[in-house]
């Protein structure tokens, strides 16, 4: 088994991601987890996608919380 098959994030763009977290915490709920401005004033998909390519730690707030979610769904909370 490669690094690759245990990456959870390995496949999934951030498209993808952002996507999955609006689904399961709505934007007020993702603005209350990550304090970002993309989250809290006027969100779209599109907008938080552009500041989130360009800004390196707010990207890895955003995977980290995609992680968290995964765990959570997993074990069922």
């Amino acid at each position: 088994m490669s690094a690759a098959d245990k990456n959870p994030l390995h496949g999934v763009t951030l498209e993808n991601i952002l996507t999955a977290l609006v689904a399961h915490y709505q934007w007020d709920g993702l603005g209350q987890r990550i304090d970002l401005r993309c989250f809290k004033s006027d969100p779209s998909i599109k907008s938080s996608l552009t500041f989130l390519r360009k800004t390196p730690w707010a990207r890895e707030k955003v995977e980290s919380l995609y992680l968290k979610m995964l765990r959570d769904i997993k074990r069922g909370q």
